[in-house]
């Protein structure tokens, strides 16, 4: 074979292992009245096949949106590069925008902003209506870091009857009083009352949701923590590992050499995408 043809055979190759990201999706939601963005990675052989694929809700932290696992984050090359490799299997990653209107994958102290209703009433039908998505459990994961990592924190304790997976990185775990909640709103001039600051808190602090966790639902979701040695959200993450191993819930926790930073949470995502696609093969 002469060296054009060969070169040009291993650009075809290569290009047809690439997977494709929108970044700049949207859709219009009635629950928080306006239109709410969103990016997906789609794998290298979805325009290809006919199949249908895992899920990964992958959520980005304060100060980001949607874009912020594909521009920092390097969604792209680094699911590529796993699924080449073998390490993930071919799935589909939506990133979701959590910054537009109020920042944050939670409902409000109010109840006036209501993104996680949003996220479960809207987002995730339309997105497995959209795409060619698995829609059972053990297909669906989620991770996600700071910010994000509380939401995975949140979403799978409040709906473990929703994913395989969860992967908090870096993760705000919810305010560890509710003093915390007082000194939130008062830096965002909200009023509450205090059986309103009592719910929120208790509805918020992964702490106490996993001590409530029944023991027959100890196993319904498979965890893999993250968090850096050098990070200021440690002290939360360090709790609940200690919350998860006193209550013998399974986990995985990682404490390895970083800070807060897009270089720990680029190194952190293709140990996500093992562990998850662990479920999605049925490990």
């Amino acid at each position: 074979m002469k060296p054009l043809a060969f070169f040009l055979l291993l650009t075809n190759f290569a290009f047809a292992q690439s997977g494709k990201v929108l970044d700049n999706e949207s859709l219009p939601s009635k629950i928080l009245g306006g239109t709410r963005k969103y990016a997906v990675y789609l794998p290298p052989d979805y325009e290809s096949s006919k199949r249908s694929y895992p899920v990964l809700y992958l959520l980005h932290g304060g100060g980001d949106d949607q874009t912020g696992w594909v521009q920092f984050g390097e969604v792209q090359h680094i699911t590529d590069k796993a699924i080449a490799n073998g390490t993930a299997t071919a799935m589909i990653i939506v990133m979701p925008d959590a910054k537009t209107g109020q920042m944050g994958y939670f409902n409000s102290v109010k109840n006036d902003w209501r993104y996680e209703d949003f996220f479960f009433e809207e987002f995730i039908p339309f997105i497995e209506k959209t795409y060619r998505i698995k829609s059972e459990k053990r297909y669906r994961a989620v991770a996600g870091l700071s910010m994000g990592g509380g939401g995975s924190f949140m979403y799978a304790l409040h709906h473990p009857e929703l994913f395989s997976s969860a992967c908090p990185l870096s993760a705000y775990v919810g305010p560890l009083t509710q003093d915390d909640v007082k000194t939130f709103l008062a830096r965002t001039n909200t009023k509450a009352t205090d059986a309103e600051i009592e719910t929120y808190f208790k509805k918020h602090n992964a702490i106490n949701l996993v001590n409530d966790i029944k023991d027959d639902q100890k196993k319904a979701v498979r965890w893999y923590i993250d968090c850096g040695d050098d990070d200021f959200l440690y002290e939360g993450n360090s709790l609940i590992h200690i919350a998860m191993k006193k209550k013998e819930i399974p986990h995985e926790f990682r404490i390895r050499d970083g800070g807060h930073t897009w270089t720990y949470w680029r190194t952190a995502l293709p140990d996500v995408l093992r562990f998850v696609s662990e479920a999605f093969h049925q490990y």
